[in-house]
Formats: structure tokens, C-alpha cells, sequence
């Protein structure tokens, strides 16, 4: 038998609106340096497609990885966890 493979999902905030359908999202993650022990904070960005233009600056987001929409937007938007007030 053939399994399904679960899609991505990924938590995160709206750091840009500009463009119609398209929100950019901005993913963090915390882990340790290797060396020093000292927390960083390293972060991704991702195009994600919003088809009702919900998503604003600010507000939390819930993605997940979809078929390519264009050369570098492969996310889309679930829901919106909270709104930026």
C-alpha cells in the first residue's frame, strides 16, 4: 500500500503585503551555537500564496507547502492563528 505524504506546515508572521495574492512570511527558529552555547536566532522567508488577501503585516500565520504557484512562491496560507491589532 501506498501512503500519502502529510504537507509542511509551518508557523510565522507576515512581514510583507505588497503584491496582490502574495504575502511574504517570516519563519524563526532557535538553536544553540555549536561552540559558545549562545541561543541564535536564525530565520526563513517564504513567498506564500493568499488568495483572498487576509493575511496583514503583524499577524500570525499558519503555511503550508503547496504546488508551485510561481518560481518562488510553493507555500500557501492555512489560516490566520491572530491578528496584528
Amino acid at each position: 500500500m501506498t501512503e500519502q505524504k502529510t504537507a509542511r506546515a509551518l508557523e510565522g508572521f507576515v512581514v510583507k503585503t505588497g503584491r496582490d495574492k502574495t504575502i511574504t512570511v517570516r519563519v524563526d527558529r532557535t538553536k544553540l551555537h555549536a561552540e559558545y552555547g549562545k541561543v541564535i536566532r536564525p530565520y526563513s522567508q517564504f513567498h506564500v500564496h493568499d488568495e483572498g488577501n487576509v493575511g496583514q503585516v503583524g499577524d500570525k500565520v499558519l503555511i503550508k507547502q503547496s504546488r508551485p504557484y510561481s518560481k518562488t512562491k510553493t507555500w500557501e496560507l492555512l489560516e490566520v492563528i491572530a491578528k496584528n491589532n
